[in-house]
């Protein structure tokens, strides 16, 4: 493989982190072509939806490259990732990287996960915070804490088993509420407003504004694609939660 090839092949996986880390389309599209122009490129055609990136390029010599990847992974958020492409984005405009310096840096971005200890904190806030917000006692907001915890365990541990997102929030969505429906056999707490500050720890907010702001700006197919999946996503939260009162009774 040459070097216009290499170059090539970390740009798709450039645009694929990007993508499945949370960015809009427009995004993808710009991160690849300035980086692609940066290496040389006379003409860089960039098409992307929610399932696939091309990228065509074409050099002053008249040599034309394309290649094509299938993005398999979807539903993730991770604004660390999209600040560090980002950046490695802004390095290559001003002073392109060697070829193998540029994938050391898209695979350190890649392997770099997330902090579980930050994700753990942040998910009890939130859980705890918004269901006071919306009503709740401290009892409560202690309960979706606890039931939080149990969130982020399934989302570390349950998601990998699953086949998509769709099944996986209606697995997590069930388990949650079926927690706290027992939970709440023993407690005096108020179960509605529980699940209320739990589901946010669930429902597709970056993934609907991405699909509205896509269609606005004229990326309307894969808005349209992204909007169908974050309705798909939300009302398998609703009916994992649906589930879990309607087989314990409770409400």
């Amino acid at each position: 493989m040459n070097t216009e090839n290499r170059m090539l092949h970390q740009l798709m996986h450039v645009g694929e982190l990007l993508l499945i880390s949370g960015a809009e389309i427009r995004r993808v599209e710009e991160t690849i072509s300035r980086m692609g122009k940066a290496y040389g490129a006379k003409e860089t055609d960039v098409f992307v939806i929610t399932s696939s990136i091309v990228v065509t390029m074409t050099f002053p010599d008249g040599e034309m490259l394309t290649q094509t990847r299938r993005i398999r992974t979807s539903g993730g958020t991770d604004f660390r990732k999209i600040e560090d492409l980002n950046a490695l984005s802004r390095r290559c405009c001003e002073e392109p990287l060697t070829v193998e310096e540029l994938r050391a840096e898209v695979h350190r971005i890649r392997d770099g996960g997330q902090n579980s200890f930050y994700l753990l904190c942040g998910s009890i806030l939130a859980a705890g915070g918004l269901t006071v917000f919306f009503g709740g006692n401290v009892t409560d907001a202690l309960m979706a804490a606890i039931v939080a915890v149990c969130i982020c365990a399934m989302q570390k541990w349950l998601a990998p088993l699953c086949m998509n997102t769709v099944i996986f929030n209606l697995f997590c969505s069930f388990l949650a509420g079926l927690i706290i429906c027992v939970l709440s056999w023993f407690l005096p707490v108020h179960v509605d407003k529980i699940m209320i500050g739990d589901i946010m720890l669930l429902i597709p907010g970056v993934p609907f504004t991405n699909a509205v702001r896509n269609v606005l700006i004229g990326d309307t197919i894969s808005g349209l694609m992204r909007l169908v999946e974050s309705i798909l996503w939300a009302g398998a939260i609703a009916c994992g939660f649906v589930l879990s009162v309607w087989i314990t009774g409770v409400w």
